[in-house]
């Protein structure tokens, strides 16, 4: 099948988030199991020639590669996208963010056919790219080029909508009919996202529990109702793991390479994550390992009640992330009172976080919602385990059979967890089944990208 990507970020050109490293590897999964593959995305001011070795292509468009043969191509426009951030800049989202990612969707229709791709399948990921299939369906289906083209919609995070103001619609092309309650419109606003869900042939989340999650009213953000109107065309695939970036039998930022055939390797970078956060080195205590925004959303608030009772006990916390103000305060504070316990680290430090997953014993996500999480992923593949609640793709992933999982979102729930596990970590040949079991997980690309091969043979058939 000929597949067309339409995203606003891929790795390793521009990126704020997981749906950059998505974009950056399924296509190269698809293209390992015989697809043929394209990206579009915008071209932004990051995006160097000398940086990336990007080359022109036409008087409005570059491109470069990823693998040996994917072509990306970016669409540029120096009034839109020649700009620091992506998306927003120190003031906040950019006010013509509607106009940049019409232009973007409209030019990477007409791009496919300047260049005779007639896709099978548009892939499009998230609100920004989700007016293509609305313009495939109202203003391209006509022309025989485009009529027998499918769209497939991918949410990496529901919470992520496109909200613009309702004065704004006729920026974007389209009949005025389309501004009502079965189109665009949404609470007397326009909604990017809800035009993709509407309009596409069929919408993907990110697992399969989140598929299922974002059709009730706590997690679907108003867009339940129409989510569950389209739960026939509506399912989830777990993303994959880039296990050639996290693998700890060649991983550079880690002090002893191990596998599952050399596991007793691994104390020795629990050693060395305990002493470089000037903690005492015992492999006798659970490390404790967060890597993580410090947000509500991800748990904070729950960790934060319980970090005295859970240094009542004999564990160890490294906490890496920046995020709200409130849980810097809360978590120094805590380092304070516990120095020997808690090791914080508010900072990006892509080499400590290397070195949280191979030190630690036990990686905590705490998520109240988790479309998929990467970092459980992570700590499997490094005999890390991991404690989760119950949500999303963490419920998708972890098990009794190679992590821990709580179902109540409470911190009694959450510090009873803990006391259990700090009890099990003692019985060595129960903690090493674990870690045997993790270990073992495959949530490779070539998995997923079979996965999504799949959904397009449905599509296309559609």
């Amino acid at each position: 099948m000929k597949i067309a990507m339409v995203a606003s970020e891929v790795v390793p050109f521009a990126k704020t988030g997981g749906l950059a490293d998505v974009v950056g590897a399924l296509p190269l999964a698809l293209n390992d199991c015989g697809q043929e593959v394209i990206i579009i995305m915008p071209k932004y001011k990051c995006i160097t020639d000398s940086k990336f070795r990007v080359s022109r292509v036409s008087k409005d468009v570059s491109s470069a590669n990823i693998g040996e043969n994917i072509k990306v191509y970016f669409m540029e426009n120096d009034l839109y996208f020649n700009r620091d951030g992506l998306y927003m800049n120190k003031d906040g989202d950019y006010k013509d963010n509607l106009e940049r990612f019409a232009f973007f969707c409209r030019r990477a229709l007409d791009w496919l056919k300047e260049i005779d791709f007639a896709a099978d399948i548009l892939h499009l990921h998230d609100w920004q790219a989700s007016l293509t299939a609305v313009y495939l369906k109202n203003l391209y289906s006509k022309e025989p080029f485009y009529s027998r083209m499918k769209s497939i919609l991918t949410i990496h995070n529901l919470g992520y909508q496109g909200l613009f103001p309702k004065n704004e619609f006729a920026k974007l092309g389209l009949e005025s009919s389309l501004f009502s309650v079965s189109g665009l419109e949404f609470y007397n606003q326009i909604n990017l996202l809800k035009g993709g869900i509407i309009f596409s042939d069929f919408i993907n989340t990110v697992s399969p529990t989140y598929a299922k999650e974002i059709q009730t009213e706590e997690l679907g953000f108003g867009l339940d109702g129409l989510l569950k109107q389209r739960k026939n065309v509506l399912s989830g695939i777990v993303n994959g793991l880039d296990y050639y970036v996290w693998d700890p039998n060649t991983d550079r930022f880690i002090v002893q390479n191990f596998s599952a055939r050399n596991i007793e390797d691994k104390s020795f970078n629990k050693e060395k994550l305990q002493a470089i956060c000037g903690l005492p080195v015992n492999k006798d205590i659970p490390v404790l390992g967060v890597v993580s925004r410090l947000v509500e959303a991800k748990g904070f608030d729950i960790l934060a009640q319980s970090l005295d009772e859970i240094c009542k006990m004999n564990v160890q916390i490294v906490i890496l992330g920046t995020g709200d103000l409130k849980y810097h305060q809360i978590l120094g504070a805590a380092q304070k009172r516990y120095p020997s316990i808690i090791s914080l680290n508010l900072k990006f430090d892509d080499p400590l976080a290397h070195k949280i997953y191979a030190g630690s014993d036990i990686f905590l996500m705490l998520s109240k919602y988790e479309p998929c999480g990467l970092g459980q992923l992570i700590s499997l593949h490094y005999g890390t385990i991991p404690l989760v609640f119950k949500t999303g793709g963490l419920a998708d992933t972890i098990n009794k059979n190679n992590g821990f999982v709580f179902t109540n979102y409470t911190k009694e729930e959450f510090i009873r967890l803990v006391k259990k596990v700090a009890v099990i970590f003692q019985d060595k040949k129960k903690w090493m089944r674990l870690i045997n079991n993790a270990m073992k997980c495959n949530f490779s690309w070539e998995d997923s990208a079979k996965k999504y091969i799949q959904l397009y043979a449905q599509a296309k058939e559609k």
